[in-house]
Formats: C-alpha cells, sequence, structure tokens
C-alpha cells in the first residue's frame, strides 16, 4: 500500500481522517468545494494529511469514498479509469437528513457503488458504525469490531491490514452479498456496538 485518500470530509470522511492521522499514517483528502476549504481540517489532522483535488484524490492506491448517498454519481464522475485500486465504500443508502431508505431495487449497495467506478476493487467497510464510535477503535477494554465485505480476495486484505493498524478487530464477512448484514438500513449488524477481547 503506497498511498491512501478520501474523497469526502463529512462527518465519516473526517473521522476516518482523524484515524489515520492518529496513526501516524499519510493520505489526501478531498471534498467537492475544493482544497481551500479543507485547510482549517488540514491543519487540525496535523502533517500527515494534505488536502487535494478530487480528482487527486482518486489516483491513490486506496480510496476512501465517503460521501452521501445521493452525491455518489457526482463525486466520482469523471475520476476514472480505476484501473485497479481499491475503493473502501463507507457509504449507506439513505437520504440525508430525512434518513429515508433508497430503493435500491434489490441490489447491494456496494453493487450499485461498483457499478459507478467500473475497474476498481470494492470493498464495503466503515459504514455500520456511527462517527462517534468510529472515532473510538478501543473500547472498554478491547478493539471495536469493523465489518469489511467484497468479492476481491486482495483488496481484502489490504483493507484488513488497515482495519488493524487503525486498532479495530477485523471481522470478513464475505462477498458484496453478505455484506447486506452491515447495511444501513436493513442489516442486523448496524444496530450491535460489538468489542473483541483478547
Amino acid at each position: 500500500m503506497n498511498t491512501i485518500s478520501i474523497i469526502g470530509a463529512g462527518s465519516i470522511g473526517s473521522a476516518i481522517a482523524h484515524l489515520l492521522a492518529q496513526a501516524g499514517i499519510p493520505f489526501a483528502i478531498a471534498n467537492s468545494r475544493g482544497p481551500a476549504s479543507l485547510a482549517a481540517l488540514v491543519e487540525e489532522l496535523g502533517p500527515t494529511a494534505k488536502a487535494v483535488s478530487a480528482s487527486e484524490a482518486a489516483k491513490a492506491d486506496l480510496v476512501f469514498l465517503a460521501v452521501n448517498w445521493s452525491k455518489i454519481p457526482s463525486a466520482v464522475q469523471g475520476l476514472g479509469p480505476w484501473d485497479g485500486r481499491i475503493v473502501v465504500d463507507t457509504n449507506n443508502p439513505i437520504e440525508a437528513p430525512a434518513f429515508k431508505a433508497v430503493d435500491l431495487q434489490g441490489l447491494a449497495s456496494s453493487a450499485v457503488v461498483a457499478s459507478l467506478v467500473p475497474g476498481a476493487r470494492v470493498v464495503k467497510a466503515f459504514n455500520h458504525l456511527p462517527p462517534a464510535l468510529l472515532a473510538q477503535p478501543s473500547a472498554k477494554g478491547g478493539k471495536r469490531v469493523m465489518f469489511y465485505s467484497g468479492e476481491n480476495t486482495a483488496a481484502k486484505a489490504v483493507v484488513a491490514k488497515l482495519i488493524a493498524q487503525l486498532g479495530f478487530a477485523g471481522i470478513d464477512l464475505g462477498g458484496t452479498e453478505q455484506g447486506r448484514l452491515a447495511q444501513f438500513p436493513g442489516g442486523p449488524l448496524p444496530a450491535l456496538d460489538l468489542v473483541k477481547f483478547g
């Protein structure tokens, strides 16, 4: 793993940025308003963070996609080709701020995201915990559980290593369909705050 970036600087994107900064991992972050709008956040995050354009962020080896569901198509438009890079899908199919579920016509949400980033290796993760819990990998003397899923075994291994590096206990749910278990709304796992001991 050479480079990491985040597209989206809302609550989830910022929580992931803080995790990376705390772990001393260099990364870039982008949003729809341009690098200048992220100056205060980057200053807060410290020397491992860098604000960039979305097109520059998309060139990273691993890209966290952390934007509101309805904004995903515009956020990734024109950012390809993805050429096998890893996209971590942190999104849930809900419309903010009403928290209304989006009708995906029977598809898993990651399947929809994968169709928007053709050529990318999509791994679903960092989506089932609210930002306040996402910011705290350590809990009650153990490690907070982080679920992940996807079709590409090698990409999942990279994400699993990063999950562990950030202090979580990773659990592989399987493929895209199994990832529905951690999808919100609908899946049973987002309702749980699980901690692994030992």
